[in-house]
């Protein structure tokens, strides 16, 4: 009876027998770990959490000691090989049987880490605009006093070096403009995400030939209504990164994958989308240091001497002109950025720029 309450239930539930074998899961379970009932009954647990210890050490003290145990973040890797966080709790119902409910993590996870990552956005925004505006201004009163002092100067030898404090000044106030990201509203065009993903592609193979480009592409994804040029520079600007990386570390056999998914009910930040557009660059490099990991995408932070620090910046700026959000991970040897874009027709209507 208690089993056909538990059918219904949304969170995880599976019994095992006293040595640890799957006797019975409801459908809640069979979709979290990827497998069924039929399948799996009388295999070791062990074997569908690739081979967790940990969480056999937990089921262990329950049966031991007759109370539940909770474990929290716990990392299992399914038969699939994909990797999920949960929160497992065991409880012993006899000698020779426990019960294991298991709630997923990682959307919640991702949902805090999307929320902490656009208001520090929002807070780099507000910040950038403040300190352009501080130094536009007297930028402006440097180039025209350089003006007027070039017009008046006697000896036209020193004209040279009132056009460096010109140049200077212009190249100042470009910077500050990129600072701010792309300051011309989107446009409303139907594009196809893949030409823009091959636009992206055939630039990086024009100038970085000594990689490997593999593609791995979607065919179901439909129009979206987009900035087919911004989407073009913020991908480049995703991607290049990685091939640089890869290049200035002298990365053996360097690879660059540029894969595309359609993913259905998926939360961006707290806002849940029918239908998003997920464009992953993975390149196989040494990855972000760890000391840049929090700030990546902070104007003016760079892993490289001779980087600006800003291609991140305008690419998350572009995105979320387009209702997305760029997400990270990356260790030594594997890192992928993950451009998100909702396809919503709710969200069609793109935001201006500002």
């Amino acid at each position: 009876m208690h089993r056909r309450l538990l059918e219904h239930l949304t969170t995880a539930v599976m019994t095992l027998d006293g040595t640890f074998n799957v006797d019975w899961m409801n459908p809640a379970a069979e979709a979290l770990l990827a497998v069924s009932l039929g399948r799996v009954k009388g295999l070791r647990l062990e074997s569908l959490i690739g081979g967790n210890t940990a969480v056999t050490e937990v089921l262990v003290k329950a049966m031991k000691t007759a109370h539940s145990f909770t474990q929290r973040e716990a990392r299992l890797v399914l038969v699939s090989g994909e990797a999920v966080t949960v929160d497992f709790t065991a409880t012993p119902l006899s000698d020779d049987e426990l019960l294991l409910e298991i709630e997923p993590r990682d959307r919640l996870l991702r949902i805090s880490r999307e929320e902490a990552l656009i208001a520090r956005q929002k807070t780099v925004k507000v910040l950038s605009r403040g300190l352009a505006h501080e130094i536009k201004n007297p930028l402006g009163g440097i180039r025209g006093a350089a003006q007027l002092l070039e017009r008046d100067l006697p000896d036209s030898a020193l004209v040279e070096y009132t056009q460096v404090i010109i140049e200077e000044v212009d190249r100042l106030r470009d910077l500050v403009d990129r600072m701010l990201g792309p300051h011309y509203p989107c446009r409303h065009e139907s594009l196809n995400i893949h030409k823009v993903v091959e636009r992206v592609r055939t630039l990086l193979l024009a100038e970085h030939a000594g990689i490997d480009y593999v593609r791995d592409y979607d065919p179901s994804l439909p129009e979206m209504i987009g900035d087919e040029a911004q989407l073009i520079q913020a991908l480049l600007n995703v991607a290049g990164n990685a091939v640089q990386a890869m290049e200035s570390s002298r990365c053996e056999a360097p690879r660059l994958t540029l894969r595309t998914r359609a993913r259905r009910q998926f939360t961006l930040g707290s806002e849940c989308h029918r239908l998003v557009c997920e464009i992953t660059v993975i390149d196989n490099g040494p990855g972000v240091p760890e000391r840049l990991r929090d700030t990546l995408f902070y104007p003016m932070v760079s892993g490289r001497a001779d980087g600006s620090g800003l291609g991140l910046a305008i690419a998350q700026s572009i995105l979320q002109q387009h209702h997305g959000l760029i997400e990270s991970e990356s260790q030594s040897g594997h890192t992928e950025f993950r451009l998100l874009i909702p396809l919503d027709a709710a969200v069609n209507s793109l935001v201006e720029a500002p």
